[in-house]
């Protein structure tokens, strides 16, 4: 039973990934008083551009097409490893958590070099705030890991995410859970492109940071790194549930719900967050993701003393 609610884990965050980004998009319009768009204009938006032809620049090397298609399978390939509170990942085995960092790591990689292939000035700028950003965000990302598996005794993601069945808001355990939860969400907005270091929805040169480095896919291409885009904010978001609102019981679907539930509830804190701050100019990015790997630091502190 577990096995196959496992797998009904992965198929529903395949399912519900662009629901997230129609969730953070309502919560938005609702603190500004507007009807906003659509809960699944994410879904529409997708379907429409996989309908789309591609064009390509003749600067571009097979680097530049093959960029989206790795970029979606090692996202869904991190999903296989991921937990979701007591739901253990379809593949865990000890020392999975590394595995499961260096698949992001590659998406990165290979969307990086994506935007470097172009040749243009501009995507190379956007490339080298996103890899500057993301080297600060993963210690913080790390550390966490380190923290969660020194409390455990484990080095797989799913004994992580289990070790708070009981107080784990009291003592030592909510501390240790409040300090990683507190920093892994400056990981989930820095590495998803979202307020307060960076704007889905800008177009200012100056600002730019994702969204310049996939300025020139198009089509079928920029589907693809769209849903990819929402599978890893549901990556990161299922991270962050797992530790922070746990569910457990003896009940394997009622787990899955609760963890669903706790995936869309982050959701809906992402877009309270981008309501109510602004973006941070890009110098003070990395002030926010140092004190994000010195609370993760403290809590693998709280375990060593």
């Amino acid at each position: 039973m577990a096995t196959a609610v496992s797998i009904l884990h992965v198929v529903l965050a395949l399912v519900l990934a662009p629901l997230l980004l129609g969730v953070i998009n309502r919560v938005k319009a609702k603190f500004a008083g507007r009807r906003g768009q659509p809960l699944l204009q994410a879904y529409y938006d997708i379907a429409k551009l996989l309908r789309k032809g591609a064009v390509y620049s003749r600067t571009t090397t097979w680097v530049f097409r093959l960029g989206p298609i790795v970029s979606l399978a090692a996202v869904v390939a991190s999903l296989l490893l991921l937990p979701l509170g007591a739901v253990v990942a379809v593949v865990a085995f000890p020392g999975d958590l590394l595995l499961w960092v260096y698949l992001l790591g590659l998406m990165r990689f290979v969307t990086v070099l994506a935007a470097l292939d172009t040749g243009s000035a501009f995507e190379g700028m956007g490339a080298s705030r996103e890899v500057q950003f993301s080297l600060l965000a993963e210690p913080a990302l790390l550390l966490g890991l380190v923290a969660l598996a020194a409390w455990s005794g484990g080095l797989s993601l799913s004994q992580l995410t289990g070790t708070h069945s009981t107080g784990w808001l009291t003592g030592t355990a909510g501390a240790i859970t409040l300090l990683v939860s507190a920093s892994w969400l400056a990981v989930l907005l820095t590495e998803n492109a979202r307020i307060p270091v960076d704007d889905p929805n800008t177009h200012l040169e100056l600002t730019m940071i994702h969204e310049v480095m996939v300025l020139d896919h198009g089509g079928v291409d920029l589907g693809l790194i769209q849903y990819a885009a929402a599978v890893k904010l549901w990556v990161f978001a299922a991270l962050l549930a797992g530790v922070l609102l746990p569910v457990r019981t003896a009940w394997p679907l009622v787990n899955l719900a609760g963890g669903v539930a706790g995936v869309l509830a982050v959701a809906m804190g992402v877009g309270v967050i981008e309501s109510t701050m602004a973006r941070l100019r890009l110098l003070r990015v990395p002030q926010m993701l140092v004190a994000a790997a010195v609370l993760a630091a403290l809590a693998v502190v709280l375990v060593l003393r």
